[in-house]
């Protein structure tokens, strides 16, 4: 291939929809298919629409960008249907979709690889594309953590920014290839804010790792109109340009920056180095120390409780949940699996959880009727049949013996009443209280204890932080809490007067957001925990709309005490990442103490974010981090 620098550009409006439509879109049709990579990027992903009658997870469609502006500012896209539509020009979630003009075909040198209505379909370049499978991901991310992958030493560029900073310039991240096994991939982190399946039938989620295999990029090459168009949408992530009021120069746009230094550099193979039989002898040298350290090629990475249930269900073991009422049992099991069936054994009956017979009065027979909860969960199941989906059997120490009876057999059997299976992707988790926790719990028996795998939940102060930053806890409730340093997560049950638990707290935010009275905790956590948060409260700080909006001056900073400072510090650890640099900025000035707690508490042991924390880092000490 000839791969000297050639100027790649979108296409226009006209050859899409107008008068000057080139033949290619006429014969292949406007929608195009979309990559797990531009899809871990931040593009939206459409499943009702796919090309070429292609009903797989690689056929689904996403809307591109093109050239042209809609001459009000913004430019004009193709949707996932394939119909015209303006967008603005600061938006994130549309796919790329890059073209090439060229003289000849014979300059381009491509690799042709088939016909599509009489266009040549061609290879040119290569380019992070898909996901792996799910065995190759596990031997990947093995040899990942254990150091025995090679990098080839190329690297792809993307841009950082979230879907939504739409202000925010272009900030480069690259991502490393590495060789295995012949294969080249990367390894890059889930980026897109919605949940999507990728092409390997896994669901991700914002954050996770995903390694997608670098492969031949794919054209569709169109002789009269003198261009390759990529048959799919490579790359996502990316704001169009800063020009609010975009009028059509494509050359002065950040898209046309990115393609032509980026994108034209990156599709560039890497070669894979052939290795020196010293540099071979050297490495089996290596891999033979590791072993005889590791065996069995095991990692010994401490796992978090929620990990283990994760990799329990994973496994097809049923998974027993220990701990007080308050710790969040449901809310772990939700976390892994949204739209789980739950099931709360504590006023079960009978028919609810086995079903029942009637009597048909049309054929003179009884027959069996499924219970309500089993029809949810089959057909949760029929709908995502490349996913697990669970049933939690709450409460379960709390029922009558023989409601535990019926649901051990359904969660250790998979069977209900005898007649009816469980899906093969259902998992079982169930959970209870301990008999110190709870007057009515009941012991389980040897036998039943023995057949599950059991986790102890005890919700520690850091877990909740991370927990209440997530999910919009009142910032004087997360201040406060991380402040004590969790001396006030809970406190002791009397059976008298209420009582502080993590439930409770989320409970007491709630109403501090309806009500606007600190005062009303006490009905939640009790008189003396309300009244000393009410002087936390009314310590004088800085807020997090303060510091983002430039509403203090020196002379605020400098009256600070240290009780103040901690608050503030506290408070200003729930910025999200869009703000998160300008206000740790802000800290870091209050003292090196105050930077040090920002960053923990606001990185809670994230990897993305521990990411950002260690750009914002480097940026201060001059240099960046790529």
């Amino acid at each position: 291939m000839n791969f000297d620098m050639k100027k790649f550009t979108l296409l226009d409006e006209d050859q899409v929809f107008g008068s000057d439509r080139i033949d290619l879109i006429s014969n292949i049709g406007e929608m195009c298919a979309i990559t797990d990579f531009a899809i871990l990027l931040g593009a939206y992903v459409s499943d009702d629409y796919h090309v070429d009658y292609d009903n797989s997870l690689k056929g689904r469609t996403g809307w591109y960008y093109l050239s042209s502006s809609d001459d009000a500012g913004d430019i004009r896209t193709v949707t996932y249907e394939g119909n015209s539509e303006c967008a603005s020009v600061g938006k994130r979630s549309g796919g790329v979709r890059p073209a090439l003009p060229f003289s000849t075909i014979s300059d381009i040198s491509p690799n042709v690889v088939g016909e599509r209505n009489g266009f040549l379909e061609v290879e040119y370049g290569e380019y992070p594309q898909y996901v792996v499978s799910t065995s190759m991901e596990s031997e990947l991310e093995q040899a990942y953590l254990s150091g025995t992958i090679r990098k080839t030493g190329k690297t792809y560029t993307t841009d950082s920014r979230k879907w939504n900073e739409n202000y925010s310039p272009f900030k480069a991240v690259e991502h490393e290839e590495y060789e295995y096994n012949g294969r080249k991939c990367i390894r890059a982190y889930y980026r897109n804010t919605n949940i999507y399946i990728l092409s390997n039938g896994k669901q991700y989620k914002y954050g996770d790792n995903v390694w997608i295999e670098v492969s031949p990029l794919k054209w569709y090459v169109d002789n009269d109109a003198r261009i390759m168009l990529s048959k799919n949408l490579i790359a996502s992530g990316l704001r169009f340009c800063n020009d609010y009021n975009y009028a059509g120069n494509f050359k002065n746009t950040e898209m046309y920056h990115f393609l032509n230094t980026y994108f034209a550099r990156d599709i560039v193979p890497s070669t894979i180095l052939q290795v020196t039989p010293e540099e071979k002898a050297f490495e089996e040298k290596q891999k033979g120390a590791k072993k005889r350290r590791n065996p069995y090629g095991l990692n010994f990475k401490s796992v978090s409780e929620e990990e283990i249930i994760k990799g329990a269900i994973e496994s097809g073991i049923a998974v027993f949940l220990h701990g007080a009422s308050s710790e969040g049992k449901s809310a772990r099991v939700k976390q892994i699996d949204p739209g789980s069936v739950i099931i709360y054994l504590r006023n079960a009956t009978p028919e609810s959880l086995n079903g029942k017979s009637v009597y048909n009065s049309e054929k003179g027979e009884m027959i069996d009727v499924k219970p309500t909860w089993l029809k949810k969960l089959e057909a949760k199941c029929e709908a995502e049949p490349d996913k697990l989906h669970i049933v939690f059997f709450d409460e379960i120490t709390n029922a009558l013996p023989s409601i535990q009876g019926m649901a051990f057999n359904i969660i250790l059997d998979r069977e209900v009443n005898g007649m009816w299976q469980l899906p093969e992707n259902a998992r079982t988790v169930a959970a209870g209280n301990e008999m110190k926790d709870s007057l009515s719990a009941n012991q389980l028996a040897e036998p039943l204890f023995n057949r599950f795998a059991h986790v102890y939940i005890k919700t520690t102060t850091e877990g909740w932080l991370k927990w209440a930053s997530e999910h919009n806890i009142h910032p004087a409730i997360y201040s406060y809490i991380a402040y004590k340093n969790g001396e006030t997560l809970r406190s002791k049950y009397d059976g008298e007067k209420p009582n502080a638990d993590p439930r409770k707290w989320e409970m007491a935010s709630k109403m501090l957001y309806a009500t606007g009275s600190p005062e009303m905790l006490r009905a939640l956590v009790g008189e003396d925990i309300t009244r000393e948060f009410v002087e936390f409260c009314k310590q004088r700080v800085i807020t997090l709309d303060d510091v983002i909006n430039g509403y203090y001056s020196e002379r605020d900073i400098q009256s600070l005490n240290t009780a103040q400072r901690y608050a503030t510090t506290m408070g200003l650890s729930q910025v999200d990442e869009e703000n998160m640099e300008k206000v740790r900025s802000f800290v870091t000035n209050l003292g090196a103490e105050f930077g040090a707690i920002f960053d923990s508490l606001w990185a809670h042991g994230d990897e993305s974010r521990l990411e950002l924390i260690a750009e914002a880092r480097l940026a201060n000490l001059g240099g960046r981090k790529i």
